[in-house]
Parts: structure tokens; C-alpha cells; sequence
């Protein structure tokens, strides 16, 4: 069953299949729609909903659209799920991410090619032995796009969690014992950054059969600060949302 608001419109994020493109960009802050938006030709508002602020416009003759998703996977999926109902296929998740390697630095961008589901959404959908994947495609996009435009870029699996302070502040939690634990693995198995949102949407991403990636601009690496090394904050997330432009226009092409 599929909730609809009055006039057929997605009952959480308030559109239809005439307001928004087969490709989303879909960022957590609402605020950053906007700028994402700005890349756009003729892009407009066309929702805004709680969390969930859409604007539409174009990219290369195509319809695009910007849809936030709030913080975590919970909204994100409902974000997604309603999308696809509305017939979008292909989407590209920009963010925000904390390195976990000490070769990540501030102001570099983090594309996912999988993510480690210790969130609960994806739970709901798969069985936890089913992995979060990022499409193909949107990866080889995402990579090239970073290349082109002479990004520092990393590749390779996130971790998405549920608790922000779970992760800078282990220690107070009851549980911290785990956390910390699961931690040390991540980073041993090689993972790139944590974040928050992009194990719910590689999965619900698979299970609609649809197009998913992600990329993130790394704010900072408690791994470098916790070694000594310079760790520089970064917030502006222009060049993650360059990427991402990019390598939608690379999609379209295809």
C-alpha cells in the first residue's frame, strides 16, 4: 500500500510523477537543496515538507530533481521509496562524512561503493547477510566525474550508523564497549568514513531495483586528530555537490 496525500501527491514528500525527474540528487540538509539546485537550469520549488524539500530544473535537457531527506535512514528510505513511486530511477546521495583512515583529510571526497549496515532501517527490508551496494554505474560516474574536476577522491565502503554521538562519543554511551569494538573493525576491514543515511538507501535502492551511489565531503578524521595529525574542518560541501552534478550529466549522456 502507498499512502497519497490530497491530489495524488507522496504523502510524506508531497509530489508527483509531473513534479520531479527520473535522476534525484539527494542531500540530508534541507538547506542545501538550494545550492544544489542552483546547478540546475530553470529549477524551482516544487515541495516542501517537514524534512523534505524538493526543487526540479535540468540538467542537459533532462529533468532533475533535489530532494533532502533529513538526518538518518528512516526518512531517507521514505524519501526514496516515495520517489521511485513517483518514477525516479537513478540517485545520487551527497553528504557530509568523517574519515576513517588517516589518509582522508578534510575537504576530500569519500564515494561509497558499499556501506556497513550498523543502522536499523535497512533491517527492515533485507536480512542483515544481504549487503548495501552502491549501483555500478553511479560509482564508475561518481569517479570519473571527481577526476575530471581534479577532486581529491576516495573509494570504497562507509560505515552508516544511527547515533552521531554513538560515534564521537563512545565512551558515555552504555554501550560504548561495543561501539568502540565495531569501530576498531571498520577501520582494520579498511572502511573509508562514517556517515548516516547511505546503508538504508543502497538497500532500499536494491530491493525497488533502482540506481543508487553516494559521495560525501569529509568535514574531519578523528583518526588524524587522535594521531596527531594535522585534521583539518572542513564544511562547505560545493565540491561534493560538483561531483555529483557531474556525474549525473555522465548518466544522463549513457
Amino acid at each position: 500500500m502507498i499512502y497519497e496525500a490530497d491530489q495524488g501527491l507522496e504523502y510524506h514528500i508531497k509530489v508527483n510523477e509531473d513534479m520531479i525527474g527520473q535522476y534525484v540528487i539527494m542531500p540530508g540538509d534541507p538547506k542545501r537543496c538550494k545550492a544544489i539546485a542552483a546547478y540546475l537550469e530553470d529549477a524551482e520549488l516544487v515541495a516542501d515538507s517537514r524534512e523534505f524539500v524538493t526543487y526540479t530544473g535540468y540538467l542537459d535537457g533532462e529533468k532533475v530533481s533535489v530532494t533532502s531527506t533529513g538526518i538518518g535512514g528512516p526518512s531517507a528510505a521514505i524519501a526514496m521509496q516515495e520517489l521511485v513511486h513517483a518514477g525516479a530511477h537513478t540517485f545520487i546521495r551527497v553528504g557530509t562524512c568523517g574519515g576513517m583512515q588517516t589518509e582522508i583529510v578534510g575537504g576530500d571526497v569519500v564515494i561509497a561503493t558499499g556501506a556497513v549496515r550498523m543502522e536499523g532501517t535497512s533491517r527492515e527490508y533485507a536480512p542483515i547477510e544481504y549487503p548495501a551496494v552502491a549501483d555500478i554505474d553511479v560509482v564508475n560516474a561518481l569517479r570519473e566525474s571527481a577526476g575530471a574536476l581534479g577532486v581529491t577522491a576516495h573509494t570504497g565502503v562507509v560505515q552508516s550508523k544511527d547515533s552521531f554521538y554513538g560515534q564521537h562519543s563512545p565512551g558515555i554511551m552504555p554501550v560504548g564497549y561495543e561501539l568502540m569494538n565495531k569501530w576498531e573493525a571498520w577501520k582494520k576491514m579498511g572502511c573509508k568514513a562514517s556517515e548516516m543515511e547511505s546503508a538504508a538507501l543502497l538497500i532500499v535502492g536494491a530491493f525497488l531495483r533502482v540506481r543508487v551511489g553516494a559521495c560525501f565531503l569529509v568535514v574531519a578524521n578523528q583518526e588524524r586528530a587522535a594521531a596527531g595529525l594535522p585534521n583539518p574542518e572542513v564544511h562547505d560541501t560545493d565540491k561534493a555537490i560538483r561531483v555529483a552534478i557531474e556525474a549525473v550529466k555522465k548518466l544522463i549522456r549513457t
